[in-house]
């Protein structure tokens, strides 16, 4: 399942993939979380999601598409400030992009 594997991927200061053992989810876990449950990305590989290439980025938001909780695994990414993968259908670069935008338009709206 992408949630247990996908927090256990990491990479290294120099780009080599390496691994980080990390407990899923707690019995007594946030009902917050609950979404990976039925996330698309559960029938996948957790490489499918952390992809080399363009291509690769193309197909996990193919099976992103579709999903009935891409917002709020992209509403994950965003307020856990995850680096690597396709979460909710966006590559790094669009949750960077994303990010940058919401400062952005939180710091021009009046109060």
């Amino acid at each position: 399942m992408r949630k247990e594997l996908a927090r256990s991927m990491a990479w290294s200061s120099r780009g080599e993939h390496t691994s980080i053992t990390v407990n899923p989810t707690p019995m007594n876990a946030n009902k917050s979380m609950q979404w990976m449950d039925r996330g698309s990305c559960r029938n996948f590989p957790p490489a499918v999601f952390f992809p080399q290439d363009g291509a690769g980025v193309e197909r996990a938001r193919a099976i992103c598409a579709h999903c009935p909780v891409k917002n709020e695994c992209l509403e994950y990414a965003l307020e856990h400030h995850i680096d690597h993968g396709v979460w909710g259908g966006c590559s790094e670069r669009e949750r960077r992009r994303i990010a940058k935008r919401r400062r952005l338009e939180h710091t021009i709206q009046p109060n």
